[in-house]
């Protein structure tokens, strides 16, 4: 099995609802296909470098799994098929790519926290502070005897 990512774009007519409902239509097709989805980000609504099909915005939707080549050709017919998808592009991962992947993944979740340094730094704190079990002992007001 190969690592693969690709980024499709959406038409902007869609609503919410029927975008949400093309790419689990993608997902679903790739899983019971066999491959594996690694992750799956929602770009949202965004501006296109040039127009297509007189459209100058698309709802963007990057996936990374792992699949057999046989599988990437199944969804590239679908992609082609399916007249909500206004473009596609599916990359195999090479080993470098594949270890970048890895650390955007991991880098995710501290972006939120990269605007306040020392907002992150605070919130890595409390975390260590909850991982660490915290020993009190309380004191009586009775005397022993």
């Amino acid at each position: 099995m190969n690592n693969y990512e690709t980024v499709f774009i959406l038409t902007p007519v869609l609503s919410d609802a029927q975008m949400k409902e093309a790419v689990e239509k993608f997902k679903n097709l790739l899983t019971e296909q066999g491959a594996e989805i690694v992750n799956e980000e929602d770009w949202g609504l965004r501006k296109m470098a040039y127009p297509i099909d007189k459209k100058t915005t698309g709802f963007y939707t990057f996936l990374e799994f792992n699949a057999d080549p046989s599988v990437v050709e199944k969804l590239e017919v679908n992609f082609r098929r399916d007249e909500r998808v206004i473009r596609f592009l599916t990359v195999k991962q090479d080993k470098f790519a594949l270890e970048y992947a890895a650390k955007r993944r991991n880098n995710k979740g501290d972006k939120r926290h990269a605007a306040h340094p020392q907002a992150a730094e605070n919130v890595r704190s409390k975390k260590q502070e909850k991982a660490e079990p915290v020993e009190t002992e309380v004191e009586s007001n009775e005397k022993e005897d």
